[in-house]
């Protein structure tokens, strides 16, 4: 089974689309999207909307998730199934990607798009990029991945194979445009979904008992989840164990995460209930939580709740990752964004307990041994009152008031369209 078919066909360059209108007969714009990860399913969702409230005619086609698919994305397959992380997992998937991946390759040799836009997911998007550039097809990053953080040197490639790069974070736009890449920033999309969320009465009335609740976030891959549960409800034991009176939630992103932290919850006795599409209400609802790396950390930053975060692999990987992977001090996007020194060389392993909150104002473990009784300290101190907990809400509002504007979506649009408006008389040059 192939790629849905286009309404039209052309081998023509992309329209000034922004100049001239939509001549009667004449095609639609088409664009190819490659989306993997559930994160980037939504923002997906939302610059497809946008697209669609400038122009309605524009056709979305490609690999995405379900909230692409609502949005109006005409999908050959749900990538988001395959959001999968280290070297053997992405080998047991390896045929699916093999072969999506030569869809797509046949897709712009025959139906060639406008242009191609690729969101997250860097392994696999690197082979759509590359196969778009060598039908002479525009390639949008959008969301371009953090490779100033842990491998800079691909940043060749993203001269190479993208035309655009939309950046989510303003200092990753600098650092883009110093190493000769055409790159904008639009800022970051969840702030403009965060901003438009409101929590039922009806949920709020039902979580407001009283009593602090600490929400437990294991990620949005099932990996994360497996790897990382077990130790938040250690923690979690050890809080309870201190303050009896705190709740505890869990949010999964799925029915299927949900039946996993169900048999998982109940080898500790706890009070706890799990929540399934709940993540927004609960952290902004919790008095702090327990949450594994990754963009919730935005919003924990939107809401000014305080975390310990954590990162369990197996101890090969964190050798692995520590001294030849990872450059920079912090795993935390929060961190990232409140350290001063986020692009200089870091070798010396950061500690939670003695680095200024300024710096990092969530706690974070990137491990590979149980460290649940210091992250219990955390959570212990926080619930106790006191200043450091105040202090940290208050930054992480600091940070929120820097960072959360709004538009992310609609400014990667004007982004989009313009530039294959200037690009519409010449065709792109192939990749080599």
């Amino acid at each position: 089974m192939g790629f849905p078919q286009p309404a039209h066909f052309c081998h023509t360059p992309a329209r000034k689309f922004l100049k001239l209108p939509l001549e009667s007969g004449a095609m639609a714009m088409r664009i190819f999207f490659s989306v993997g990860e559930p994160s980037g399913d939504l923002h997906g969702a939302n610059l497809i909307r946008a697209l669609h409230r400038r122009d309605a005619s524009i056709e979305c086609i490609g690999l995405g998730g379900p909230r692409m698919a609502e949005a109006g994305c005409r999908l050959h397959a749900d990538l988001t199934k395959f959001a999968v992380m280290w070297f053997f997992r992405v080998l047991v998937h390896l045929p699916q990607f093999w072969r999506l991946a030569m869809q797509a390759r046949k897709y712009f040799r025959e139906h060639r798009p406008d242009a191609v836009v690729l969101i997250d997911y860097p392994g696999f998007n690197w082979w759509i990029a590359r196969y778009a550039k060598k039908q002479g097809i525009p390639v949008v990053y959008y969301g371009v991945p953090q490779i100033w953080a842990w491998a800079r040197w691909r940043v060749k490639k993203m001269r190479r194979l993208v035309d655009l790069a939309l950046c989510k974070l303003p200092f990753e736009a600098e650092w883009y445009q110093s190493r000769g890449c055409n790159a904008r920033f639009v800022g970051h999309p969840y702030f403009d979904e965060l901003s438009q969320h409101s929590i039922e009465p009806e949920f709020r009335r039902r979580m407001s008992d009283g009593r602090p609740l600490v929400t437990i976030l294991p990620g949005s891959r099932t990996q994360e989840v497996e790897n990382n549960l077990t130790d938040f409800l250690k923690v979690a034991e050890l809080i309870h164990e201190k303050h009896p009176q705190v709740k505890f939630a869990i949010a999964s992103l799925n029915d299927a995460q949900a039946q996993m932290a169900r048999d998982m919850a109940s080898q500790f006795d706890l009070p706890l209930q799990i929540y399934v599409g709940r993540t927004t209400e609960l952290i902004a609802l919790s008095h702090s939580c327990l949450a594994c790396s990754g963009s919730v950390s935005l919003e924990l930053v939107y809401f000014g709740r305080p975390a310990v975060i954590l990162y369990r692999v197996q101890a090969w990987f964190y050798v692995l990752v520590r001294f030849f992977v990872v450059r920079v001090r912090y795993m935390t996007l929060a961190n990232l964004l409140c350290a001063k020194d986020r692009f200089e060389i870091h070798k010396a392993r950061y500690d939670p307990d003695s680095e200024p909150l300024q710096n990092v104002p969530l706690p974070e473990y990137p491990t590979w041994r149980d460290r649940s009784v210091d992250m219990a300290n955390h959570v212990n101190r926080w619930l106790a009152g006191g200043s450091d907990y105040a202090q940290r809400c208050q930054r992480l509002q600091q940070l929120r008031d820097e960072l959360a504007g709004s538009g992310a979506s609609e400014k990667a649009v004007g982004h989009i369209l313009s530039f294959l408006a200037s690009d519409s008389d010449e065709s792109l040059p192939a990749a080599a």
